[in-house]
This record gives structure tokens, sequence and C-alpha cells, in this order.
């Protein structure tokens, strides 16, 4: 075997190991089941353990029901049934006083959530809200209510 013929199989051994490397480092980084909006940050909460929750607490009353938790800067979680006539989200949560905000040309602004408040001007921290454990795609007064869905509002910074 001549030294150019060498070369070029030490080349794509070392190619393919490279590309195998790659994969392999893919692969374990996909493991992650939390996700959340790629324009919002939780904070540096990343590491923070989560803490033990209570039984999901009823509220209202209606035929309409869902799942609704509260992650409250720290990482605790506060659970509830939500029971309501209403059909969107925001209203039933509204209409409980488990939400309060201010009409903008977006929509609700959610600035407290469970009597805790998220003051963006103040502190950078604000209220996502997540449908499944997912960014919403909609605001919290456009979102219609789903059986089955599990809404959140989420301290983020």
């Amino acid at each position: 075997m001549n030294k150019t013929s060498f070369k070029r199989t030490l080349s794509v051994i070392l190619c393919i190991a490279l590309v195998a490397a790659m994969a392999l480092c893919t692969i374990g980084c996909s493991n992650n089941t939390e996700k959340e909006s790629p324009m919002q940050g939780d904070g540096g909460n990343e590491t923070a353990e989560k803490k033990p929750s209570a039984p999901p607490k009823e509220v209202g009353e209606g035929k309409n029901s869902f799942d609704f938790t509260v992650v409250d800067i720290e990482g605790n979680e506060t659970a509830f049934i939500v029971k309501t006539d209403k059909e969107i989200v925001g209203e039933a949560l509204v209409e409980l006083g488990l939400i309060e905000g201010d009409a903008g040309p977006y929509g609700l602004y959610v600035k407290k959530v469970n009597g805790i408040t998220a003051d963006y001007d103040k502190d950078k921290t604000y209220w996502g809200f997540y449908v499944d454990g997912e960014y919403a795609m909609s605001g919290v007064d456009t979102t219609q209510i789903e059986a089955g869905k599990v809404y959140t509002f989420k301290v983020s910074k």
C-alpha cells in the first residue's frame, strides 16, 4: 500500500468515527423530557429540584373541567382542577380569580397567577403559558378548553 492510499483510508476511517461520535452525542442529548419555548429561559432553574406538590384543589362549578398548574419561581407547583361553564381557559381562570392581568394589543397580559405577581419591568420575570408542557401557541384568552389537556402558568425569566 502506498503512502497516498494509506492517508486516504485513514481519512475515511477517521471521518466515519467522527460521524459515529456525533450521532451518539446527539442521541444522548435528545432525552430532555421538559420542553420550553426557544425564546424563553427558565431563569437558571434547570438544576432546581422539583418540589413535591399537594393533591389538586377543585375550584369552580360547571360542565367543563380541566387541570391547571401554577409553577412559581422556585419550581413549587400548585395544582387545580377547574370546573366551569366557560369555553375559554382565560375566561374561566379570570372568573375564578386565579389569574389577573391587563388587556393589551396582543390579548390578556397576565401579571398575577394564584396571588403571585411576575413583573417584567421590575425583575424581568413573566408568566409563560403552557398547554400539555409545550409553550402555548395562543394566548390564554383565546385558548379553547379541551378535555384532557393540562394548562400551566410558569414564572420565567
